[in-house]
């Protein structure tokens, strides 16, 4: 029978797991992966939360408050952070994500437009980050609340509104040293739309879309059939003027910009240039057949 809920969801995720795999072999690979689930896992349930399901190498938990998915979530961050520095331990670091909001749980799952959102709080992680958003903070009691800053906003999939990004400074060291928050309102680029060619296809990103899907699905703003490309392989969105990729995929994207300087981005983020190309799984060519090409438009 379904329930609705209010609950603080997380998600943690081992970072660069595959990499891992490649470097160290299966059966390492596979025993440092297994371990940091038992973390995640460990402390979740020492802070009242219920553990929902792990997803290959991450682990998705729901808490009754903020504070203690968030307790939680430090104590993740700080035991994986000591045990891979350990002798003969493989380095590995973890990423994880919040929202706090209402949710369905039926059977032993969760479903609704929070679990989207949290989602996409960790997708912003990077490597020892814990991501929440804005809404989050305001449910946060004083003492944790001032280890926050803003970081960011970020579009979210069913959301007409853009959403705060915060940082949980969980390491000590990094919450003394903290920067004051960025009023990200008042920041704002000159550029108004981003257009990006493929083929003859022309796609906008504006205010009045402001987000992007590229891949080899056919439901995705722009098709690219390909052997290395992903189904959703990455998105652009545009966050104050600027305009942001978004890797999504299995084999990464690759930015090239006009003098010739190029950027991997590989399940992470990276802001685009006024101009470039955009290879998927490869770097490709101004002018070759699978090449993207992108420009910023006042």
């Amino acid at each position: 029978m379904a329930r609705d809920l209010e609950v603080a969801i997380l998600f943690a995720d081992v970072v660069g797991s595959t990499q891992l795999y490649e470097k160290f072999g299966d059966t390492r690979a596979s025993e440092t992966v297994a371990i940091c689930l038992d973390v995640m896992k460990d402390a979740t349930r020492q802070f009242g939360g219920t553990v929902i399901k792990t997803i290959g190498d991450e682990v998705m938990s729901t808490f009754p408050t903020v504070d203690e998915a968030m307790k939680a979530a430090a104590l993740m961050q700080t035991r994986i952070s000591n045990e891979s520095r350990s002798e003969g331990n493989i380095p590995v670091s973890i990423r994880i994500g919040c929202h706090y909001g209402p949710i369905v749980q039926e059977q032993n799952d969760i479903f609704g437009a929070s679990v989207h959102t949290a989602n996409r709080m960790t997708s912003q992680a990077k490597a020892r980050q814990i991501v929440i958003s804005g809404e989050t903070v305001q449910r946060m009691g004083p003492e944790l609340r001032v280890q926050t800053r803003q970081i960011d906003v970020a579009t979210v999939r069913g959301r007409l509104d853009e959403v705060a990004l915060f940082e949980l400074l969980w390491n000590p060291e990094e919450a003394t040293s903290m920067l004051p928050t960025i009023d990200w309102a008042s920041k704002g680029g000159s550029a108004t739309a981003l257009h990006l060619t493929y083929r003859g296809e022309s796609v906008e990103v504006s205010d009045r879309r402001k987000s992007v899907s590229i891949g080899r699905a056919e439901d995705n703003d722009l098709v690219i059939k390909g052997n290395l490309i992903s189904r959703i392989h990455a998105k652009v969105e545009k966050r104050r003027g600027r305009f942001v990729l978004i890797d999504q995929s299995t084999n990464g994207t690759f930015l090239l910009d006009v003098p010739g300087e190029e950027t991997f981005v590989r399940r992470d983020s990276a802001e685009l240039p006024e101009e470039g190309t955009i290879g998927l799984g490869r770097a490709e060519k101004p002018g070759s057949s699978l090449a993207i090409h992108f420009k910023m438009v006042d």
